[in-house]
């Protein structure tokens, strides 16, 4: 348990309340403004102090599902809500599935996600910079420097953002380039959008490690992805 809470990326975590950042850890909901903590500079981050990472959650197995469940009370994090949460994993045909049903008694925020990272060539198998990537996304979403967003879409043609075409992820000097978005994130750490009305039957992405032959290919009927 200690190597899984202290790893320091939130490797192979489920993030919640809220996955991503909240500027200066200020929610407003209905014009109610509520503080959370600040843990990535002057931000929230993942759900903040304590996460849904860091929590013990019940377990049961259902047939070939295995369910986590949580009851996150209300003011934790300080949050509104008592938020009820419910993950599915199940693993079938090849298919790895998440599904999450998160319910609240009051308005509030939530964005759950899984913070996997994966090594298609193995593990102890070197960086993923050779990994070949294709990410149907004609959109990033620029930020400032601590990483958070204002508004407004930056099209990825001709930038080191474009994956419309296959190409390997570390694919020339893109990461040692000078493009200020990619200077900011400190490589790749974007929110990759998608066009409106893509079919969610068609995957989003899909990776492939040359060293291995393995291709992972990813779903999802979200309007984007974090890459």
């Amino acid at each position: 348990v200690a190597g899984y809470l202290g790893n320091g990326g939130y490797l192979g975590a489920l993030i919640g309340r809220f996955g991503n950042r909240i500027d200066k850890g200020r929610l407003r909901v209905d014009g109610r403004e509520y503080r959370l903590y600040i843990n990535d500079r002057s931000n929230h981050l993942h759900g903040g102090r304590e996460g849904f990472n860091a929590k013990i959650w019940k377990a049961e197995i259902d047939g070939e599902r295995l369910v986590l469940s949580l009851l996150s009370p209300d003011g934790e994090e300080n949050y509104p809500g008592n938020l009820k949460v419910t993950v599915a994993y199940t693993f079938a045909g090849g298919v790895l599935g998440i599904e999450y049903t998160a319910v609240s008694d009051q308005k509030t925020a939530v964005n759950l996600t899984n913070h996997a990272y994966f090594n298609l060539n193995g593990e102890g198998k070197g960086d993923i910079l050779g990994h070949e990537l294709h990410l149907d996304a004609p959109y990033v979403v620029p930020t400032d420097e601590e990483l958070i967003p204002h508004g407004g879409f930056r099209a990825v043609k001709g930038t080191p953002f474009d994956f419309t075409s296959a190409k390997k992820i570390g694919a020339g000097d893109a990461l040692r380039g000078e493009d200020d978005d990619l200077r900011k994130g400190g490589g790749y750490d974007h929110c990759f959008v998608f066009e409106k009305g893509r079919s969610a039957d068609a995957p989003y992405a899909v990776l492939y490690g040359p060293e291995s032959g393995i291709e992972m290919k990813c779903y999802t009927d979200m309007p984007a992805v974090q890459f």
